[in-house]
């Protein structure tokens, strides 16, 4: 059985406390909201925090703000489970309801958050095992070791970003608010997520997610995600599509594809976008589509199914959510 290692936890009354908590604790701590990602790598020993802060109490972090019309701010430790219930979000970002109602288990999406979805660790088939396992393989790159065994030769850590939001907030053009003793600061979903397994946010120990801040909402943007996983539930992605389109008449004025689970950080299929533009939304071009993502989709063997087979869903996956968007 595995346990958790001794720490401190510390339930914060207000963002003030939690953040001197923080400011205190230094290296040593981590902010914790429905704990569905941290507790279990602290038992892998992945993450070994002598103190954690507890934001579930915090009023401000639990809510949401704002209308379709002017843009959602929706707090970071919201479950997913509420925001699955939001009207809002399921009527005005269609995307983003697809990938709220499949993550995980409805168990965990009563504890589980949408900031922790958006800071979600890397995953590797070599890193996510107990630490006597990683200890028997002298351990890897990201925890521990020196030797990434997904590619030995390799100088970098290829472990993967296996949100389900992440896709779909970077497709939707969604922001983050970040809170520290420095102050506030604002960075876009696609400019937070770097190639990196092991540094793989724009973002240090200090800052506290405070938001997630969806765009108006468009009338006219049709949305949709696509999820491959071995089980019809539970499992993390071993790929996400997620695609937007506007559409001008019969034609399309704007697009935006983006694949998760196949790097380390979400890719945008900008090729795929740009076959789209300005094309009808025929036969023909949903392939030419589909192709263009296909090529800079370059998984490794680090999650769950081949490889090169989960290459080849990229063109299905990405077929099958452009079809489902050419019928709304």
């Amino acid at each position: 059985m595995m346990r958790l290692p001794r720490f401190t936890l510390h339930t914060a009354r207000s963002i003030e406390e939690a953040m001197a908590r923080m400011y205190s604790a230094g290296d040593d701590g981590m902010y914790v909201a429905g704990g569905t990602d941290l507790y279990p790598n602290m038992k892998r020993r992945q993450m070994t925090p002598g103190t954690v802060i507890n934001l579930m109490r915090l009023g401000e972090l639990r809510a949401s703000s704002g209308s379709p019309s002017e843009g959602i701010r929706m707090g970071a430790c919201q479950t997913l489970t509420e925001l699955v219930r939001d009207n809002r979000v399921a009527r005005h970002y269609p995307a983003l309801s697809d990938a709220l109602r499949v993550i995980s288990t409805p168990l965990l999406r009563n504890m589980g958050t949408l900031g922790g979805n958006v800071l979600l660790d890397t995953r590797c088939n070599y890193y996510d095992q107990n630490w006597e396992w990683r200890r028997a393989i002298n351990f890897c790159m990201k925890k521990d070791g020196e030797i990434c065994w997904v590619a030995p030769s390799s100088p970098r850590c290829w472990a993967v970003q296996s949100s389900d939001t992440v896709p779909v907030l970077v497709a939707l053009g969604a922001q983050f608010r970040f809170l520290s003793p420095d102050g506030e600061r604002v960075v876009s979903a696609e400019e937070f997520y770097r190639d990196d397994g092991i540094k793989y946010m724009d973002k240090s120990p200090q800052e506290l997610l405070a938001e997630i801040v969806l765009p108006p909402a468009d009338p006219d943007l049709r949305g949709t995600y696509r999820k491959l996983r071995r089980r019809g539930a539970f499992d993390f992605p071993v790929l996400g599509v997620a695609a937007t389109l506007k559409m001008d008449g019969d034609t399309v004025a704007q697009a935006r594809i983006v694949l998760g689970a196949l790097g380390s950080a979400p890719i945008v299929a900008e090729k795929a976008s740009n076959v789209l533009r300005g094309q009808r939304l025929d036969q023909d071009v949903i392939e030419a589509a589909a192709d263009a993502a296909y090529g800079p989709s370059k998984p490794l063997d680090n999650t769950d199914f081949a490889y090169a087979w989960r290459k080849q869903m990229v063109r299905k996956f990405v077929k099958d959510a452009l079809l489902n968007l050419k019928s709304k």
